[in-house]
């Protein structure tokens, strides 16, 4: 499954509006924002990369006057690590990524009376980004294009869920990616700090692997932060599979 998630990341960075292919690296950049969490480079399953490869890596994010930044599955390429290291490369951070499969999608108990909506119109998209932006302590500003980037996801066939405050806004949501490669990401799972404990995040998780399951998918995949979090999801029916590794350069 590492090589799956690796190929996904791969097939996933082909979408970006700006692709740079070098020396086994695929690098994906969006012209409107400078975010490294959108800006960023992942290698090929497989990939050796020489020290020459790496520089012109890092080469394609300085003219871009972005920092050089690496998310992937090390099990898919042991050699990319070594080689990131030698230039001067650091991690960020390791996560561990669970998988579901269709025979193992449940609905948690309680989860089933929670109404999970479709987004349509442009407040729907703002007032999910502003949710998010709230319940993950502002490491990303609401904004326009954030909510444009949502209503992209849901128009280029990923799926965007929510559920609605009793003010008309939004209490949680999440996305997943369009499928690639058999198997689709879910990220950004988030719920307001007022509207915690109420089963919103194990109900949009469902909705969304649900969702892709009965768009042929085999898996659906994510990560986690925190053990309250690896809990919701193993609940839905998530399992440990495998790590994924941050790694950037400073400077």
């Amino acid at each position: 499954m590492g090589t799956d998630v690796q190929s996904f990341a791969v097939a996933n960075l082909r979408r970006r509006p700006v692709l740079v292919e070098v020396g086994g690296f695929v690098a994906g950049f969006d012209p409107g924002t400078t975010s490294p969490y959108v800006n960023y480079a992942t290698p090929l399953p497989g990939a050796r990369p020489t020290a020459r490869d790496v520089m012109e890596l890092i080469e394609a994010f300085r003219v871009r006057e972005l920092k050089p930044r690496l998310e992937f599955a090390p099990d898919a390429a042991p050699e990319v690590e070594p080689a990131l290291r030698e230039a001067g490369f650091g991690v960020e951070a390791t996560h561990a990524y669970l998988v579901c499969t269709p025979e193992r999608l449940a609905v948690p108990r309680g989860t089933a009376a929670v109404p999970v909506a479709v987004p349509a119109a442009d407040e729907d998209y703002r007032a999910i980004d502003a949710a998010l932006s709230e319940a993950f302590a502002s490491e990303f500003a609401a904004s326009e294009e954030g909510a444009a980037r949502l209503r992209r996801v849901q128009e280029d066939g990923g799926a965007v869920r929510f559920v609605r405050a009793p003010d008309g806004g939004c209490a949680g949501g999440a996305t997943c990616s369009a499928p690639a490669v058999g198997t689709a990401e879910l990220a950004g799972v988030g719920t307001r700090p007022a509207f915690r404990g109420r089963g919103i995040a194990a109900a949009v998780t469902a909705a969304l692997t649900e969702t892709m399951f009965a768009r042929g998918v085999r898996s659906v995949w994510l990560e986690y932060s925190g053990e309250g979090s690896r809990r919701v999801y193993e609940r839905v029916g998530f399992e440990p599979w495998g790590t994924r590794l941050y790694m950037s350069l400073e400077g």
